[in-house]
């Protein structure tokens, strides 16, 4: 089994582009997380990181998985994390972490988190923009990062961005928003070297969030991890960055052991650009 957890302001329709691949090898469950992909909540504030690895909990429990590989992509990496914490290894058999950090906001002693430069003063501002105007504090997010396509296509207010602003404002904010402060708040970085599994880890060269360094400082912290390379700087088509995917996590089934050489550089190139739900802003 394989379990897809997709990022924020997202839902299971992030993985579509990778499911005819993995599929093929996998059965495959993928959520929309509590708050995401238009679902009703009757208490906007339980759209926490630790409600959410509860409710993963949950989808183990009732379909029985065993051994599960579990896929985080950005909040789905957090939401895994925070299970973890909470309630351990119970039904997984190996992980995949996706461009994320173990602390979001920076301070005096980290700089690892988003931009390499995102403290409390500039998370409340972008609060303050969220419940302004959601869509485009959320377009903000992506455009004021550290790749600069994404800063001109936004300027441009090119097709992408349209599209996304568009599907951003059908949403409702006040979990989102509450989700997110939930998000900032979590430090887990004393989760990383306690992680028993093995562990394939997905960072980009292109990241429009993290620095190859915060790449590093999750390698260096987990003990029994893989960290997988897709070459080339030009964004590849939907099935190729699917079967890259699609390879590198079928590699953790495999008997063979794990490489501890490498740091991801450019799964952002490969694959966010088409695959994720950044794609279409950068298109």
């Amino acid at each position: 089994p394989l379990i897809l957890l997709h990022g924020w302001t997202s839902s299971r329709q992030e993985w579509f582009p990778f499911l005819a691949e993995l599929n093929a090898r996998h059965r495959v469950y993928r959520w929309d997380a509590r708050g995401h992909g238009g679902h009703p909540l009757a208490h906007a504030g339980s759209a926490t990181a630790e409600r959410m690895a509860r409710d993963l909990r949950n989808l183990i429990a009732h379909f029985g998985l065993h051994n599960a590989t579990a896929v985080g992509h950005s909040m789905g990496a957090l939401t895994l994390w925070q299970y973890l914490r909470d309630h351990g290894t119970h039904g997984l058999g190996k992980l995949c972490f996706i461009d994320q950090s173990p602390k979001l906001l920076t301070d005096d002693d980290w700089a690892h988190g988003i931009y390499g430069d995102f403290g409390v003063d500039r998370n409340n501002e972008l609060i303050s923009w969220l419940r302004d105007d959601f869509a485009e504090g959320v377009l903000k997010l992506t455009a004021h990062g550290l790749n600069q396509r994404a800063a001109e296509k936004y300027r441009q207010n090119a097709s992408g961005w349209q599209r996304s602003r568009a599907a951003l404002r059908a949403q409702n904010p006040e979990p989102l928003i509450n989700c997110w402060q939930s998000l900032t708040a979590a430090d887990y970085r004393d989760v990383l070297a306690k992680i028993p599994l093995p562990t394939l880890l997905i960072y980009g060269g292109e990241s429009n969030f993290y620095r190859s360094s915060t790449a590093h400082y999750v390698a260096d912290h987990i003990p029994e991890r893989r960290a997988a390379h897709l070459r080339g700087h030009r964004p590849l088509a939907a099935p190729v960055a699917a079967r890259a995917l699609r390879r590198r996590v079928d590699g953790l089934h495999q008997p063979a052991g794990l490489r501890r050489d490498q740091v991801v550089r450019n799964f952002w190139t490969a694959c966010s650009r088409r695959c994720f739900s950044a794609r279409t802003l950068l298109a």
